[in-house]
């Protein structure tokens, strides 16, 4: 079995927050896979199903960022997990708008929510680090996390979350990599050189036009057929 956090603050008021998109992801991932109603358990919210042939639990603590720990620590206890089963949704000032990687371990590079899960279970565990960009300073990162997605970001988002959900099971079953190139293939799409809206175009060769055939030069006449042409012009 996996535990699948994401990470966020509860309530409609943080609901569209930046710092807010592992529990978008976790939303649509189950969604998209038939997961029932989410329950309240761990001091958080709780669905449990399978993603692929993986069972999985899938936790957004209720606790506020900064004491995420609390509730991933109170339910990998009791689902008799180890930090190697448990994987962290959440978003990633240092990545570009979009972007997905997948890593275990390290350290927390401030976030409070990393830092209070830390506290409680270790560092060993896995994240999915979801980007959101840097406001450019750090005195501006707090409002930033904490504002809503604009409008123009929409976009790229939906195409992450639902990449996400298409490489769930990869994920749940160990393979980074396959779950990458699913999110990949939402966020960044091979391009269609071609429309198919045109028609292919025809390789045939191309037969090259016969050359004319220069007409026949008309032959000499002679000196008294020239003679009789003239005197026919004065008749």
């Amino acid at each position: 079995m996996k535990l699948i956090v994401g990470l966020g603050n509860p309530g409609p008021k943080y609901a569209a927050n930046r710092h807010n998109i592992g529990f978008m992801a976790l939303d649509r991932l189950a969604d998209d896979h038939g997961f029932g109603p989410w329950k309240s358990r761990f001091q958080g919210l709780i669905n449990e199903g399978r993603l692929g042939e993986t069972r999985v639990a899938l936790l957004k603590p209720q606790t506020f960022m900064n004491l995420s720990g609390q509730s991933v620590g109170e339910a990998m206890r009791y689902l008799k997990l180890t930090p190697d089963d448990v994987i962290v949704l959440h978003d990633e000032l240092d990545l570009a708008p979009g972007k997905c990687r997948v890593k275990k371990g390290g350290g927390h590079a401030g976030h409070n929510g990393l830092r209070s899960i830390h506290q409680h279970i270790g560092a060993e565990y896995h994240r999915v680090r979801l980007g959101i960009g840097h406001p450019g300073h750090k005195d501006r990162v707090a409002a930033y996390v904490l504002a809503d997605f604009a409008k123009a970001e929409q976009g790229w988002l939906d195409d992450l979350t639902r990449g996400i959900s298409d490489g769930a099971a990869a994920l749940a079953a160990g393979d980074g990599g396959r779950f990458q190139n699913a999110v990949a293939n939402r966020t960044a799409p091979a391009r269609n050189k071609g429309r198919p809206d045109q028609p292919a175009p025809d390789l045939k060769p191309t037969q090259p036009k016969p050359k004319p055939v220069p007409e026949p030069a008309p032959e000499p006449q002679s000196f008294a057929d020239r003679l009789r042409a003239l005197g026919d012009r004065f008749k």
